[in-house]
């Protein structure tokens, strides 16, 4: 058993459906490589932290289970497309989070620069311009 540090900035956790923690560089091929190296990422957790400065330009989903979305700093705004109609939520105060239910399409709108820590189930994650 060794103990194991970084930063979540540019250094992500995995979180295997073992709970064992993997730490993996956050480089243009980390999707790339995680998809493969951990089957798919079926039962695994990515754990991460970004900065934004603008709104991001795709809509995700997160189809087998509900990802958690912290605030370490700034104020963004998560738009959603519900069953009912889209909905709108706004984190403004360092600490509060949203989790976004599984199936869920969501973005986000930057109100300025902002830190977040997510905790995303990754298998079948997909990325679209405009969901359907």
């Amino acid at each position: 058993m060794s103990v194991k540090i970084g930063n979540i900035q540019n250094k992500f956790i995995v979180h295997s459906q073992n709970k064992d923690a993997f730490i993996e560089k956050n480089d243009k091929t980390l999707y790339e490589r995680i998809g493969q190296k951990y089957e798919g990422f079926r039962g695994h957790d990515l754990i991460a932290g970004y900065e934004f400065t603008s709104d991001w330009n795709t809509w995700e989903v997160h189809p087998k289970g509900d990802e958690i979305v912290l605030l370490l700093s700034g104020k963004i705004t998560f738009v959603l497309r519900l069953p009912d109609g889209e909905e709108s939520i706004t984190l403004d105060e360092p600490g509060s989070y949203i989790i976004v239910p599984k199936g869920i399409w969501h973005t986000a709108k930057i109100n300025v620069k902002s830190k977040l820590l997510f905790i995303t189930p990754g298998e079948g994650t997909q990325n679209k311009e405009e969901p359907e």
